[in-house]
């Protein structure tokens, strides 16, 4: 098995193809070892000292260090772990129950939803892609499940949820409602008392306020004392995305629950249009 390796522009970051499928459609972010519980390959990577967070898609694994430690150092350990994992024959990811999911249970409910699902699809390409686009972003469908839609969702397109949603219900009156599939995955931490008066916090107060600028903030996890966040649409790459974390939305999560310590931004800023993370600034966007 031959794995290519590709340097990222920020150098904590390193690309990793094994030369086969790692996920059979979308994209799975871990920005900790507690959020791989599903993932045997990213428990696996986690186990390398100085790993700091893992980001796989449909054929590649980009994988982050901290700054103290050295690529030279601990790449073989990496592509060893990836040439184990693949030669074993192990599951990327598993579902709730513990099994490998199939391309059925991630894509959609039931043979019914076929023809909702068909109509959605052709929605997104003729209508939401278009209008993305022309907004610097990209809408791709990801999955159909208990009513919601959930899409691959990049650059300025997180302003276009309520169109978007509008659209596809007077179309489909199965659809209740639209989100972005990385919200999909179950995280205890959100459903805490904290974890819902931050959200709570950032759907009436923080999110209206980036809103006029084509960003949005999504609440990742809530872990202990530590907040993790994801900066999307205008947000994502943009230059002031540390002075707008350090300054405003850190300082107000942490004025409303003082226990927390911690608010780590696990954005791929790299995406963005303007990307914010360059070479020597670090990549783990922690204050």
């Amino acid at each position: 098995m031959f794995i290519m390796s590709q340097p990222d522009t920020n150098p904590d970051r390193m690309k990793f193809l094994p030369g086969c499928s790692v996920l059979s459609m979308g994209t799975r972010e871990f920005p900790d070892v507690e959020s791989a519980a599903l993932s045997p390959l990213a428990q696996s990577l986690f186990e390398i000292e100085g790993i700091t967070s893992v980001h796989m898609d449909l054929n590649s694994i980009t994988v982050s260090k901290s700054d103290e430690k050295d690529w030279q150092m601990m790449k073989p350990a990496v592509l060893g772990v990836i040439m184990d994992h693949f030669t074993a024959g192990k599951p990327v990811v598993l579902d709730q129950a513990g099994e490998e999911p199939t391309a059925l249970e991630i894509t959609e409910d039931a043979e019914v939803n076929s023809e909702a699902i068909a109509t959605i699809k052709d929605l997104i390409e003729t209508r939401v892609k278009p209008a993305a686009k022309d907004s610097g972003g990209e809408v791709n469908f990801h999955s159909f499940k208990d009513g919601v839609v959930m899409l691959e969702m990049s650059g300025n397109t997180f302003g276009l949820l309520v169109g978007i949603k509008s659209i596809l219900q007077h179309y489909v009156p199965e659809v209740v409602g639209v989100a972005d599939y990385r919200d999909s995955i179950p995280k205890p931490g959100l459903e805490t008392p904290n974890g819902k008066a931050i959200r709570k916090l950032l759907d009436t107060s923080i999110n209206p306020q980036v809103a006029g600028h084509g960003g949005h903030i999504a609440l990742v996890d809530v872990l202990e004392d530590t907040v993790y966040l994801r900066l999307e649409g205008g947000c994502q790459g943009c230059g002031m995305a540390d002075v707008t974390l350090k300054q405003g939305v850190a300082t107000q999560i942490q004025a409303l629950v003082p226990e927390i310590t911690s608010v780590l931004d696990v954005t791929d800023h790299d995406g963005g249009n303007n990307p914010y993370y360059q070479p020597g600034k670090g990549g783990d966007g922690a204050f």
